[in-house]
């Protein structure tokens, strides 16, 4: 017992240190982009060079060179987080579903799907939906002349369950008029602002309550203003 209990502490995986994430980061971003370390150390090292030098001029020769270096290494870690980020989204991009992974980023103010709400599966193309204080946005990932159908589909069916509510369709693409994969979430928040949070919660209760595609209600059809058939029900 004694042993297996040693065989079991042996294999517990060892806690990664911050400078394990930090080569990690610094990896990624060099397979995609050949120039990181130029962005990367360029920085770091002028900033302390620039207060080395300010140190000689003034004298000063712990304050300029202690708030440079600071200041180079918080610049130098906005820089690893952007290209981080950059290259994350280059390798997905083009790949099926690749703008959920981006909306899914988004922490605050939106309630988002995860599943595709329509779906082609012939063609892989995809429409996402998010709901926030901008309204409804229809996310549509494929080409967009094959995605405009489903995006065009899901606003009727919107229409008829949540009338009112702004819907904003946007394309995920490098086409003309579509927006690219890094700049999905500053599309999303860009919107305008149209409802209130407690407005966000009651149109995502009332879509998550239908749901169409269970529902399999036929086209032209309001559910909520369908009327029974008054001589089917007395007997014809």
């Amino acid at each position: 017992m004694v042993k297996k209990r040693n065989d079991v502490k042996a294999k517990k995986p060892k806690k990664k240190r911050w400078y394990s994430y930090l080569a990690e980061a610094y990896k990624i971003s060099r397979e995609t982009y050949s120039w990181t370390p130029f962005a990367i150390f360029g920085p770091l090292f002028g900033g302390i060079a620039i207060g080395v030098i300010l140190g000689l001029v003034t004298g000063s020769w712990i304050i300029w060179p202690l708030l440079f270096t600071l200041v180079s290494v918080t610049v130098t870690m906005l820089i690893l987080v952007e290209l981080v980020k950059r290259a994350s989204y280059a390798k997905i991009d083009g790949i099926p579903g690749a703008a959920a992974a981006v909306m899914g980023q988004i922490k605050r103010g939106w309630i988002i799907k995860e599943e595709p709400v329509r779906f082609n599966a012939h063609t892989q193309d995809m429409l996402f939906r998010a709901i926030g204080r901008p309204g409804v946005v229809l996310v549509t990932d494929g080409d967009r002349s094959r995605t405009a159908k489903l995006a065009e589909e899901e606003k009727r069916w919107l229409n008829r369950v949540a009338p009112g509510v702004p819907i904003h369709v946007i394309s995920v693409g490098h086409d003309e008029d579509q927006t690219p994969l890094l700049k999905l979430q500053r599309a999303m928040r860009k919107l305008p602002k149209a409802l209130s949070n407690q407005e966000v919660q009651k149109v995502f209760q009332r879509i998550d309550m239908v749901k169409v595609n269970n529902m399999g209600i036929p086209k032209g059809i309001d559910p909520y203003k369908a009327r029974p058939d008054r001589r089917g029900m007395r007997g014809r």
